[in-house]
């Protein structure tokens, strides 16, 4: 696993004082999750470098994200829905499995062509997803058009990626990358790797013949609204850029439980982005040389991205035809009077003074 330099484990400060108050605030959970079952799992349609696929979406319950057990990241409540223990066995995972398939063959015409296989952490983790676990899911699924399966970068290798593609997969890594620049991944997110990591791991998927999908996030804590949209234009740019990165999926930050952004959130420290901010990064980087997608958790609500709750259905249509049609015009076609406040936010907002305006 990447290693962060030194200081920012220093006793205190930095990584080590992250996840300290991330371990404080994930102890207060006392749920408890069903090995059998999965977290979650739906049907939708995706865009892809081989078109608009429908996709079925799992999210496998297994022991929970390595780093999130460490501390972990600061947005991420995923780790507080995974199973006690740090682990689940394989007949356990291929009974979820099971659950997806008899899901699909209930509320589907057809097989989806495309599967996205993700947990609270890494699929290409072993602690999470044992070897032999991970290829009987490759040959279940080996009949299908493609695959994208989501892990850190530590864990991309070519081999492991290979048990997919020599299904005659078209195999994608989903790649938590939250932003090409290094300082707020590591002192806003809090995630320890540096964005040459995920360079190497672009590498490591071409070896297999498989493809990469970043995944950015925007507007973690601690920055103001035009810090956060200026950002994710320069990752959304940097990620195009390097070969082998086809898809860039941005992520709007919600309010997760169990998080240091609900607990800022709920001191008035935090106001997720404005849907006005997605839809401008996706106006600024329609020429970049990637699909770029966006499918914000919880539009409309306080704890998801949002304007002013007249006109967040609108906007968050035109970005659902965006991530489809990849035609920046759909935006000119929805307009709001508080179009005018976010537009006051991102001049007179700073990281010092934010949430200007909730």
């Amino acid at each position: 696993m990447s290693q962060p330099s030194p200081e920012t484990y220093e006793r205190d400060r930095g990584m080590d004082a992250h996840n300290a108050v991330m371990r404080d605030i994930r102890a207060e959970r006392d749920e408890t999750y069903d090995p059998h079952e999965p977290t979650r799992v739906w049907l939708d349609e995706d865009n892809t470098p081989d078109g608009v696929k429908t996709s079925l979406t799992i999210i496998l319950n297994t022991g929970g994200c390595r780093w999130a057990r460490a501390g972990g990241c600061t947005m991420c409540g995923y780790v507080a829905e995974s199973v006690e223990g740090g682990s689940v066995s394989h007949d356990a995972l291929m009974d979820q499995i099971q659950v997806c398939l008899d899901h699909e063959e209930a509320n589907a015409d057809a097989p989806a062509e495309q599967i996205k296989i993700y947990t609270s952490g890494s699929f290409l983790d072993e602690r999470e997803v044992p070897a032999e676990s991970r290829q009987a899911i490759a040959e279940t699924f080996g009949d299908r058009e493609r695959i994208v399966v989501e892990s850190l970068p530590d864990f991309v290798s070519a081999k492991k990626l290979g048990e997919f593609t020599e299904q005659g997969l078209e195999t994608d890594v989903a790649i938590g990358l939250e932003t090409a620049t290094d300082r707020v991944r590591h002192d806003c997110v809090n995630k320890y790797f540096e964005f040459a990591d995920f360079e190497d791991a672009c590498a490591e998927a071409a070896a297999a013949d498989a493809g990469v999908k970043a995944y950015l996030l925007m507007k973690p804590p601690f920055l103001a609204e035009s810090e956060a949209l200026d950002d994710m234009v320069s990752s959304v740019e940097r990620c195009a850029s390097v070969d082998n990165c086809h898809t860039v999926s941005m992520n709007p930050c919600n309010v997760q439980r169990y998080t240091m952004v609900d607990e800022l959130h709920f001191r008035g420290g935090y106001r997720p982005p404005w849907l006005w901010s997605v839809a401008a990064v996706l106006e600024r980087t329609a020429d970049a040389d990637a699909i770029v997608v966006s499918d914000p958790v919880g539009a409309g609500s306080d704890r998801g991205a949002h304007n002013c709750g007249e006109c967040d259905d609108r906007v968050q249509t035109a970005i659902k035809d965006f991530d489809l049609r990849q035609d920046p015009s759909v935006f000119e076609q929805v307009s709001c009077e508080c179009e005018r406040t976010w537009e006051l936010v991102l001049k007179e907002e700073t990281a010092f003074n934010q949430p200007l305006a909730r």
